[in-house]
């Protein structure tokens, strides 16, 4: 009996769905990623993975949650850093734009 993988983590936003499949490699975690419009027919729901021009702000919705969400696994198991890797004068620049408005 073969057991079927499974995604570790779903995103449906309406008709649009991902599923996220992580696969360990020497290299540390690798996340793959399948989207997938549903619908329903005369035989019941499928999916496809063709979009139109209306599916696409919702596919780019569903796109941005599988980032983050991968983006949280991966601060999950990477270890905090002792020191900052940026000096001040190269902070990211949304941390310059905070603190210059205040």
């Amino acid at each position: 009996m073969s057991i079927k993988e499974r995604p570790i983590h779903e995103v449906r936003f309406g008709s649009i769905k991902a599923a996220i499949w992580r696969n360990e490699t020497d290299l540390g975690p690798r996340y793959g990623i399948t989207f997938e419009r549903l619908y329903r027919s005369d035989q019941g729901w499928s999916s496809t993975t063709s979009f139109g021009r209306d599916d696409l702000l919702l596919l780019a919705k569903v796109a941005n949650e599988v980032h983050s969400f991968i983006h949280q696994q991966s601060d999950r198991s990477d270890p905090a850093p002792e020191h900052s890797e940026h000096p001040s004068s190269e902070r990211p620049r949304q941390e310059r734009q905070r603190a210059g408005s205040r």
